[in-house]
Order: structure tokens, then sequence, then C-alpha cells
């Protein structure tokens, strides 16, 4: 069957497709079940389903897709290695093109080519968390990993151990052993029950006595995984000196610091990685999403002195995907040439300001918080007890609710964070002022709307 032949009938409907859909898909199937629409085509951070309706996307792909839809000179890339004569598949064979890709990645990474070196993996971030906890392990000679509540890591046997959320673990029997969890800062809802930087210091205090007490319980790890933002956490930020003691305390003990950066990193935060807010340096560090400018891609940056594996010592099939790499590499270039970083850092400031005065005449929004484009939003019942710290209890339903008022206003975006009660926003790095604003009319009310179906008021 032909790509033109495939295209939506004229009298298509959104239900036939999610009906057919249901019909030859796995019930595992989620994004549908939230978004129920069937895409036809896409440009910028627009989308427009089977039956002509015209969609803004703040999912984009899970922020996979920086330069948002078909971004012209993502497209140009594609065509130009098709047209090149260039395999699409080289396994770990080298090309003209993966040098390219790797000497521009590089670039960014501190002490570029001298200091860190790449590792290409499977095309999914949680891949590449395998193959780094298997580097940790292999370098050490230890066994056991620390990782943080909120986390999320991918959902692999090994990476799903390291993932705080319990949807998807309490199902799955055996997850790799050795994994202990540390509780993470959050502005909103401190897990030591302290707040603001009282909380952040019992937080980093906690952690150096906790690797450094003879009397702890727990050996010394071989890594520690870590989020500088949170994603599917609910969009929380690592406070900087807390990241830091965690720095300075894992080169003191030589662990392995591991930053995941598959959600966060190229240019979302407002830097190109996130970790880059705390001026810290990691030992490794995990991409994919972006990275790959809208296709599978997934790269380990490690530093040379941890650079301890053998020859095929973690192998992939489809580690080797060239048109991944054009894509990437024109993404890379997009990114410096039209500063992206810095429209993200702008937008962002914008739509959480907007947001935070939102917040005011619609006390269901307890927390605005997040960096650049990777924005969450806290729904709560204002209308019951705070606790002690000021923090309302969270409002599932009610978040819900927005949810599905903002795709009736034809506006995509995510839920996150525990019990699902933070709405996320990941817009592409190009989106505009006048789409920044439209995205605030059309979230206004779908607060609005969600807030008489839910409360009746």
């Amino acid at each position: 069957m032909s790509v033109t032949s495939v295209n939506p009938a004229s009298n298509s409907t959104n239900e036939y497709y999610l009906t057919r859909q249901s019909q030859m898909e796995s019930n595992v199937r989620s994004y549908p079940r939230k978004l129920p629409l069937a895409i036809a085509k896409a440009k910028g951070c627009w989308v427009t389903d089977v039956e002509g309706t015209a969609y803004l996307d703040c999912l984009a792909g899970a922020g996979t897709l920086a330069l948002g839809h078909n971004h012209p000179a993502v497209v140009q890339s594609i065509q130009d290695t098709l047209a090149s004569g260039l395999p699409l598949h080289t396994l770990d064979l080298t090309t003209p093109l993966k040098d390219a890709f790797s000497e521009a990645l590089l670039a960014y990474l501190p002490g570029g080519q001298a200091a860190y070196c790449l590792q290409f993996c499977g095309p999914s971030g949680a891949d590449a968390t395998e193959a780094a906890v298997k580097l940790a392990k292999t370098y050490t000679g230890r066994s056991s990993v620390i990782s943080f509540s909120g986390g999320y890591h991918g959902m692999t046997h090994g990476a799903l151990a390291m993932t705080g959320n319990l949807s998807a673990k309490n199902a799955v029997n055996n997850l790799m052993p050795g994994v202990q969890f540390m509780p993470y800062p959050h502005e909103y809802r401190c897990p030591l029950g302290i707040g603001g930087e009282a909380g952040v210091d019992a937080l980093t205090y906690y952690f150096e006595q906790f690797i450094e007490d003879v009397e702890s319980g727990v050996t010394k790890p071989a890594a520690v995984i870590l989020e500088a933002i949170q994603g599917e956490g609910g969009v929380v930020s690592a406070p900087t000196k807390w990241l830091k003691k965690i720095r300075e305390v894992t080169e003191k003990h030589n662990i392995v610091l591991i930053l995941d950066e598959v959600q966060a990193g190229i240019a979302r935060s407002g830097k190109m990685f996130a970790y880059e807010h705390a001026g810290i340096e990691p030992d490794v560090v995990v991409m994919s999403k972006a990275l790959g400018g809208s296709l599978p891609l997934a790269v380990l940056g490690i530093k040379r002195k941890f650079d301890a594996w053998q020859p095929a010592g973690h192998t992939g099939t489809f580690r080797g995907n060239q048109l991944a790499m054009a894509t990437g590499l024109a993404t890379l270039n997009i990114i410096r040439e039209q500063k992206l970083a810095e429209n993200a850092q702008q937008r962002g400031d914008f739509l959480q300001a907007e947001l935070k005065n939102l917040a005011k005449d619609l006390p269901c929004i307890g927390n605005v918080r997040g960096r650049g484009l990777m924005i969450g939003v806290e729904i709560v019942d204002e209308r019951q007890q705070p606790n002690h710290l000021g923090a309302y209890p969270a409002d599932s339903q009610l978040a819900a609710a927005i949810q599905t008022a903002c795709f009736d206003n034809q506006l995509l975006l995510e839920k996150g964070g525990r019990n699902g009660t933070v709405i996320r926003l990941l817009c592409p790095l190009i989106i505009t002022q006048e789409e920044c604003a439209e995205v605030i009319v059309r979230f206004k009310k779908a607060v609005a709307e969600a807030l008489v179906a839910v409360r009746g008021a």
C-alpha cells in the first residue's frame, strides 16, 4: 500500500479510526483514551485531525518535537539523506553523517570532545538508561543504585525499577534489585513537611549523611540517577544547592552521577541541558526524545574516565539510525542558529507569569512551576483545609476534567505528577508569542468549563 493510499477518506471521522485502533491494538494504548483524535496532518505547533479540526499542540510528542511538526529543516534533512544514497541502517559503523552529528552534540557537553565520548544506544531513552546503569556497575564493581521519589526513567525492567510511580510497577514482579529511593525536593509538597529553604537544606544534609553514615544500612552505590527537572513526576525542578551537594558527594565517593536529560534536555529548560542551571558536570548524560529531531535516537554522553566498556558490552541493532542523526543534526543546528534555548526561556517566563495571574482568580491552581517550556500547573481542591505548609489537597478529578476541556477547546496537553494532578505544558521550542497567548486563552476557558462540570460552579 502506498503512502498516498492511506490518506483519510472524505467521510472518515475520528470515531471511525479510534474504533479501528481499539480493534487492532492492545489495551496498553494510553493517549487515544485522553486525546481522542486521528491526526491527518501537522505543521509547527498545530495538528489537524481527519475531520479538519486544528489543535494547538502543547504535548509535542511528550517533548520530542523540539522544532514542532514537520519543520522545513527537518524535512529537508530527511530528503537530502534519502537522495544521498547513504544506507539507513548501519549498526555502529561510521558514516560522514554520524561524524558530523557526533561533533555537533559533543560541542554541547562540558569540555566537549576532550572530556566526553558518546555511546549510541537502542533508540529509546529507556535503553540508554539501562546502558548508563550497566556502565556504572561495570566501572565501579558495585551493584546498587540510588534513585529518587517522583523520578521517571523508562518502562523497561531496570528503568522501571528506578522509577518512582507505582502504577506500572505493582503488576510486575522481580524488577531490578538494589534500588534505594530517596526523597526529591518539592517546592509545593515538601517530602519532609518542612518547606522552603529549610526543607531544601534538610534534604541536602540528609543525602550527604546517608552516603557517609557507616550505619546507614546501605552499601555504597554504583550510581545515583536523577532528573534535574522531573517531568512525569509533575515538573519539579531540583534546587541548585541540593544538586551541587549531590555532585560534590558522588564525586568524593567515586559514585557515578547519571543525569537523565531525556525530557528536559535539548534546550527545553532554557539551557541546552537542565543540569546547567546548577552549574554541575554529570558523569553520564542520558539523551533521547528531542535529540533525534522527531525520529528515534538515544545517546549517552560519558565522561571519558568512566568509559569502562569492552567492545559490544551494550549493543542495539538500531543504534545506527542515519535518518535520526540527520534530523538530529538539523535540530541542533536550528536550536543554535535561532537561539531557541533563549526563546524557550522567554516564552516560558511569559506562560508562567500568565498562569500565575490566572491562579489569582482560579484558586484551584495551587502551584505553577517549571523552567523554560517545561511547565507544570498543579490542580488542587482549595475548598478543603490546606496542610501546615499551605498546600491544598490535590484534585485529580478536576485535573482530568481540565485536560478533557482543553481538548474540547482544541488544546492538546498532558497530565502528570502524583495522582495525575499536574497539567503539563511541553510546547515546541519554536512557539510564538501569539501562540502562547492563545494557549492562555484556551486554558482559562477550559478551567472555567471544567469547574462547572465537576463542581457545578
